[in-house]
C-alpha cells in the first residue's frame, strides 16, 4: 500500500525484522524524530513482531496527542500480513494519513 508523501517531513525508515531486538532501536529513532511531521516506510519489513508493534502504536498515539501528522508511506505484504496476524486492520493502521 502507497500514500503520497507529504513534503518537509521526516522519513523513518523500518529494517527488515521488527523483533524484541530491534524494539528500542526504534523507539528511540521515533523519539528523535518527535513533534515532525513524519513517514513511515515500512516497504522492507519482511517480519513484525509485537514489542514493536506496541511501538508503532504508541507513536501512533503519541503524534497524535501532538496534533503532528504521521503517515505510513510503503507498507510490505509482509508488514501488512504482521499487522492483521497481530489483530490490526490493515485498513484502519496503514491508510489514515494523521495517524499511524
Amino acid at each position: 500500500m502507497s500514500t503520497a508523501q507529504p513534503t518537509h517531513c521526516a522519513v523513518l525508515t523500518l529494517p527488515e525484522v521488527l523483533d524484541l531486538k530491534a524494539a528500542g532501536r526504534l523507539t528511540t529513532d521515533l523519539l528523535e524524530l518527535r513533534k515532525q511531521e513524519l513517514v513511515i516506510d515500512a516497504s522492507q519489513v519482511r517480519r513484525l513482531g509485537g514489542q514493536c508493534l506496541q511501538v508503532l502504536l504508541s507513536a501512533r498515539a503519541t503524534w497524535e496527542f501532538d496534533g503532528v501528522p504521521l503517515h505510513i508511506g510503503d507498507s510490505s505484504p509482509a508488514f501488512v500480513e504482521g499487522l492483521e496476524l497481530l489483530g490490526i486492520s490493515s485498513e484502519n493502521f496503514v491508510e489514515q494519513e494523521h495517524s499511524l
